[in-house]
Parts: C-alpha cells; structure tokens; sequence
C-alpha cells in the first residue's frame, strides 16, 4: 500500500509541475524518467531490506523461533509493532544473541524463545532447570539469566528508553508442562499473546519507535553463518557453552 501510494504521489507531482510551467505530461519528460528511477530505486531497497533480510534470518532461525515469528507477525502486523528476529549486538568485547526483539509503542521486547518437550521443572532463583523426559532428564540454563544479558545488551543501545519500558521474556512454544509454578516473566506462546493483547498503555511514541528501530537494525551484526561462529567461539572462550 505505501508503494502505491509513494507511486501515486510521485505521478501527481511530475503532472502539478508540468500544469505550472504550461507544459503538457508526458511519459518523455526527463523530470518523470528521475522520478522512476527513484521510485525503482526505493522497490530495489525496500525488497533487499524486507525480502532478502527475512529470507536470511528464516534460514538461520528454528522451528520455535520460526513459529514464534509467524504467530507475532499474525497477531501484530501494524505500524504499532516492529519484530526482529535473530539479532546479534556487540557487547563489550564480545556479543549477545537475541532470539527476538518486538518493538512497540506499549513496551520493548526482549523474547527468549524454549522449544521443549516433557516436564519442566523451574525455579527463577536456580541456575539451571530441568527438563524430564519418557526417557531421561536435562540441565539447561535458566533462560532468565540467560535473558537478562540480552535484555542490558539492548538497554544499553536504547538509553533514551525508560528501563521500565523495556520487558524480559522467555517464551515456551512446545508441548512442555511446567510441574512447578510457572515463574514471572515466562509464558507459553498463547500466554505470551494473552499478555501481549493486555499491553495497551503507551510509553513510545511513534517516532521514538522507529528511532529505536533504526539504532537496532544499524547496530546488529549481519545475518550470517559467520557471524553465528564467532558468537558461538566467543561463548565457549567466555562460558564454555552457547548463549
């Protein structure tokens, strides 16, 4: 529709300028030829940013981000939301990697995305959680924690956004069962559109939305498979483990 619009917009104004200097509108006119051009210029930019970008970010993501994209795009495809997914920063001398950040005039994202099966047991305080299956049980590292680093790493670039504007969350898209009380700021995806749904009083104005949009898309690393190597090398160096 913007593209339609910005077409329309471009014609209107070849024809108001040739109407004043009495010249009649004609597709041979060097003023429309540019405004083509530029009108091309925009398609070719707008393709690689939104098309291509998103095709490299969907080869790089798995099947619960992927599902998660889907259904935040399904839900809240506006101007009043903004996701982007598989996002990289630097952060200090090394990086973070952030499943997905939705942008919004109701809050900032931060969203770590959990793809598992069986029974979970958590604790907010604990290091690690446990995940039981039909056959054995798992340590993973409590995606809070492992938030939280996403969650600086992204303050730190949005430091004209009110820390309380800006949300931690972890999503839980399997079929995993908590077996333990669910702790705050952890959802399964119905929870997590539930609670999105109820995130209705604005801290962003619309301005400052896309300002915080353009510092991320200009800070992020590319989408590429060694950009995910070095991440991962430098987690090991640091941790020993993936982020």
């Amino acid at each position: 529709m913007r593209l339609i619009v910005l077409l329309l917009f471009l014609i209107f104004l070849v024809t108001e300028t040739n109407l004043l200097s009495g010249r009649k509108a004609t597709w041979s006119s060097p003023f429309l030829y540019a405004a083509i051009a530029l009108f091309v210029g925009f398609i070719l930019g707008y393709w690689q940013r939104r098309v291509v970008n998103d095709r490299n970010v969907k080869s790089f993501q798995n099947h619960g981000e992927a599902l998660l994209t889907h259904t935040l795009r399904k839900h809240f495809n506006t101007d009043d939301y903004h996701l982007l997914n598989h996002i990289t920063l630097k952060q200090g001398d090394s990086t973070t990697q952030v499943d997905h950040i939705l942008l919004s005039r109701f809050g900032v994202f931060v969203i770590e995305t959990k793809d598992y099966t069986g029974w979970i047991f958590a604790n907010a305080e604990h290091a690690t959680w446990t995940q039981a299956t039909f056959n054995d049980k798992y340590k993973f590292q409590n995606p809070i924690h492992q938030n939280y680093r996403h969650v600086l790493a992204v303050e730190a670039l949005l430091d004209f956004v009110p820390s309380t504007a800006i949300h931690s969350a972890v999503v839980f898209v399997g079929d995993a069962e908590f077996k333990t009380d669910v702790p705050a700021g952890v959802f399964t995806l119905p929870k997590f559109i539930e609670y999105l749904r109820g995130c209705t009083e604005e801290v962003l104005s619309l301005n400052r939305l896309q300002f915080c949009v353009g510092r991320l898309e200009t800070a992020r690393l590319k989408v590429s498979h060694q950009t995910d190597l070095e991440h991962v090398q430098a987690l090991q160096r640091r941790y020993g483990q993936k982020d």
